[in-house]
């Protein structure tokens, strides 16, 4: 209702050191909107946890570590992006670059995201080939949301990865 708000969220230490384990995890990933975001979001949860939770949350932060990405790089930048258009259902045109360095324009409308190898990789359907494409988010050299929406996909992700193994066994 318009005007009616809750009262904060408590969360148990249990709670919060599951999330503080996620921030370790999340703040190696490599898309730099994602992390910009959880921090944002993880920043306003610690806020409002109780003083002896938040100091046991503060010395958990200081003692887990997460070696993914030992170097720290950002590889993209187009994760959250890519979040809002694929759940509101937008079209991207995106300049790709292939793992071959053949750079192609391209308009897709986004499916389903997985996390592999220290990748983002988005399924969507590609206008340019007609078809479900996988695109790693490292080699999206640009990235528009477009205005112009697009039909919810009615194939499922398991259907989609069914489809995917049954042409790799049989091609």
């Amino acid at each position: 209702m318009e005007g009616y708000r809750l009262p904060p969220i408590m969360f148990t230490e249990s709670e919060a050191n599951a999330l503080i384990t996620a921030e370790q995890i999340i703040i190696k990933n490599k898309d730099a909107s994602f992390v910009a975001e959880y921090s944002k979001a993880i920043t306003k949860i610690k806020s409002i946890l109780r003083s002896n939770t938040r100091d046991n949350v503060d010395l958990l932060s200081k003692r887990i570590v997460n070696f993914q990405n030992f170097k720290s790089e950002w590889t993209s930048n187009h994760l959250t992006t890519i979040q809002m258009a694929l759940t509101n259902l937008y079209k991207i045109q995106m300049d790709y670059s292939s793992a071959d360095n053949t750079e192609t324009n391209r308009i897709i409308e986004p499916f389903a995201l997985y996390y592999s190898q220290e990748n983002w990789v988005l399924i969507a359907w590609c206008h340019l080939r007609n078809s479900y494409r996988e695109f790693r988010l490292d080699r999206i050299q640009r990235l528009v949301m477009l205005n112009d929406k697009f039909e919810s996909h009615k194939k499922t992700l398991q259907e989609y990865f069914d489809t995917y193994k049954e042409q790799k066994l049989n091609p």
